[in-house]
């Protein structure tokens, strides 16, 4: 499912124009990322959890010519799903 489609079926459910309904998913979009680059948890109880992730500098290899390569540390996006929705796709 894409963003379009879910906002379609966003749409369906609360009787809104595809347009508003895809504005509202934008702005649920649009704040979950506000929040994850104030470096806050956003918690959606029987979803799941979105949280930033700080990964550490590491040493790699460049695929190319096999060279050894400094990864620097930097901050990942991360999903953790919760018990509902891991109990629902576990059936």
């Amino acid at each position: 499912m894409n963003k379009a489609q879910l906002a379609t079926e966003v749409a369906k459910k609360t009787k809104l124009s595809k347009s508003k309904a895809l504005e509202a998913v934008n702005f649920a979009f649009d704040a979950i990322k506000a929040s994850l680059k104030k470096g806050q948890r956003v918690q959606l109880v029987g979803f799941g959890s979105f949280l930033v992730k700080q990964r550490k500098a590491r040493t790699g290899r460049n695929p190319k010519t096999g060279e050894t390569i400094q990864i620097k540390a930097k901050k990942v996006p991360a999903f953790s799903a919760g018990a509902e929705l891991k109990k629902l796709l576990a059936r």
